[in-house]
């Protein structure tokens, strides 16, 4: 793999990270106690409790929960990705452990598999 690729990869990759940590700070807390685990903070919209704020309230946590989970998820792959840039195994497909065409990592640096074996 052409280390300009690993390295515009990595830079990529970091800045996904930032932003993705960024968004589930705005709604969301780290769990102490679980490494790359966020929990949703229940919305408060400090109006006075009647049945319809209470409402919108836990629509909006249930709103927020998938949100949480999807990018959780995709916080997972971009560290797995750096930890492959770390560990000199970056660009390998996980399935097949032949290279990632550039062109796939150029557009999604998180790729763990080839086109073939997506």
């Amino acid at each position: 793999m052409n280390q300009k690729i690993i390295d515009q990869a990595k830079q990529t990759l970091e800045n996904k990270k930032k932003e993705i940590e960024k968004e589930l700070e705005d709604f969301a807390n780290k769990d102490p106690k679980l490494k790359g685990d966020y929990d949703t903070r229940f919305p408060d919209f400090n109006a006075e409790q009647n049945i319809e704020d209470s409402a919108l309230e836990v629509t909006a946590y249930e709103n927020a929960l998938p949100v949480e989970h999807a990018l959780e998820l995709k916080l997972q792959d971009i560290n797995q990705a750096l930890n492959n840039i770390e560990n000199n195994t970056y660009g390998l497909c996980q399935k097949c452990q032949k290279e990632i065409d550039p062109e796939r990592l150029e557009i999604l640096p998180e790729a763990k598999t080839c086109a073939k074996c997506d």
